[in-house]
């Protein structure tokens, strides 16, 4: 085992090597020191050249950490930061090369066009003044005075958009500003005017173009990002309003209006997300319920509305609630009769509700804006299928007896499917409808089977009742419950129904 006086021995005669590389490590620092900022700067001018970018603002800033006052280090760093699309940054510097080196013409140019676009129009004028007041080249002299010129027709612009803007000729206002904009690209106050015009005028999707250009532009733009939130609330997309809204949090944790929307928001996109999640898991009742709820937190804006009736158009679809079902979804269609989901949904209602024809229009309406779609047409085939099938009865089968059942037997059957669906039993319309079909087929049932000649017939593949297969002939059901007057299936004496269909 190697003693603790041992290694304190080693550590001693070891130190004065160390204090050695030491000194001449600092004498290395130094040497660097007095002759680097040159051989920074070169190999700056030589990796900007090349196009490497990163590597020669490191240069730049290793030249401007050496020596604070190079103007010309400055003048480089800001010209790497202007190739590299930082504007913001190149500013800071040029202004510095403008206060070591006042009449350094170029850099107060690229200032000046800096402040254009970023619609400091007073300042941008103010250095092509002093440019033209120094002694430019002639292409620095042409460049400022064509600047100062579009400067100024840019103060006229920006007065008359100010002016349109307060007498609410918002479209007047945005061409205005559309000039302004074209030269000061980054100037924020006449994008988040225009915005409002856009907004004023309905133009939603311009108006999020300038409040996102306008939130990058502006560090701690939280009006635009609360502006944001707002217009995508309204759009119902709840989503990016969320986002929004907590990019305005970041930036201000107390901002009263972002955070009493941004309980809002989250409590709807919750009540959305898990109304979807229980539609995944096939829990309908449970999705209907939810989306219900989603019409009370917010009743004011029509999209998240019109969005909850929407899925609970297809909960109710897809939970066999065909008859609320049919309901919801024609509510929907009324003011979105284009919503092929919707039409689908209904389609499928209405299938459910043996209602084959009225299927078959949604299915070719839904077709109509969407072609391609393989559910349309498997929906469709399927629903004419079953309208095909459905014209071809079967009478034992409505009566639910056997071919070989008696008269006796048919007659009894009838009497206790006629009370079940005698039409006024049911109130709800829809419900009246089915019904009313229902009880002309058990009618139309114990009448064929009832009588011996078109009960043969029938046994033998032809239908009585069907007019096509009677050539021409009369039979007792033609023209709908007018041929029930005076016919009591309960007992014998004259029977009317009350349907009020004369």
């Amino acid at each position: 085992m190697v003693s603790a006086d041992h290694v304190a021995h080693k550590i001693l005669t070891y130190i004065p090597y160390v204090l050695v590389l030491i000194d001449l490590r600092y004498e290395g620092v130094k040497c660097n020191r007095d002759g680097g900022v040159d051989n920074h700067m070169e190999m700056g001018k030589k990796l900007l050249a090349a196009g490497q970018l990163a590597d020669a603002l490191s240069h730049f800033h290793a030249a401007v950490d050496r020596d604070p006052n190079n103007y010309m280090a400055y003048y480089r760093r800001a010209t790497v930061f202007l190739a590299m699309g930082k504007s913001k940054s190149a500013l800071p510097d040029l202004s510095r090369v403008i206060e070591l080196k006042p009449d350094f013409t170029s850099a107060r140019l690229q200032r000046g066009n800096l402040l254009l676009k970023q619609g400091k129009l007073d300042e941008a004028e103010s250095d092509f003044k002093k440019v033209l007041k120094s002694n430019p080249t002639n292409k620095e002299e042409m460049e400022a005075q064509s600047q100062l010129t579009k400067s100024d027709e840019i103060q006229r612009l920006v007065a008359l958009a100010h002016s349109s803007f307060s007498n609410q000729d918002y479209m007047t206002a945005a061409a205005q500003l559309d000039t302004v904009i074209e030269t000061c690209v980054w100037d924020v106050t006449s994008r988040e005017m225009r915005a409002e015009c856009f907004i004023q005028m309905g133009e939603m999707g311009k108006a999020i173009s300038d409040l996102k250009a306008a939130s990058k532009l502006k560090s701690d733009n939280t009006p635009a990002f609360y502006k944001l939130s707002t217009i995508y609330y309204n759009l119902g997309d709840h989503e990016m309003s969320l986002n929004e809204v907590r990019e305005c949090l970041k930036l201000d944790p107390d901002h009263k209006q972002c955070y009493s929307h941004y309980k809002q928001v989250k409590k709807l996109n919750k009540q959305i997300q898990s109304a979807e999640e229980l539609i995944q898991e096939q829990r309908y009742e449970e999705a209907v319920s939810k989306y219900e709820g989603v019409m009370k937190t917010e009743p004011n804006v029509h999209h998240f509305s019109h969005l909850a009736k929407e899925r609970i158009c297809h909960a109710l679809s897809q939970a066999q609630q065909a008859s609320r079902a049919v309901s919801v979804c024609s509510e929907v269609l009324q003011s979105d009769p284009e919503n092929v989901n919707v039409l689908k949904d209904r389609a499928e209602a209405y299938i459910q509700e043996e209602q084959y024809e009225d299927a078959i229009r949604d299915f070719e309406t839904a077709a109509k804006h969407s072609e391609n779609d393989r559910q349309i047409k498997e929906g469709m085939e399927r629903a004419q299928r079953l309208l095909k099938q459905s014209r071809k009865k079967d009478y034992y089968k409505i009566l639910g007896v056997k071919r070989t059942a008696q008269k006796k037997e048919i007659i009894k059957a009838y009497r206790k499917l006629a009370q079940q669906w005698h039409p006024d039993n049911f109130q709800d319309p829809a419900e009246k409808k089915k019904a009313e079909q229902k009880f002309i087929d058990i009618a139309q049932a114990k009448e064929v089977l009832t009588d011996p000649e078109m009960r043969t017939k029938f046994d033998h593949g032809e239908d009585p009742m069907d007019p096509e297969s009677q050539q021409g002939h009369h039979h007792p059901f033609q023209g709908g419950f007018h041929g029930f007057q005076g016919f009591n299936p309960f007992g014998s004496g004259p029977f009317n129904f009350k349907f009020g269909f004369n």
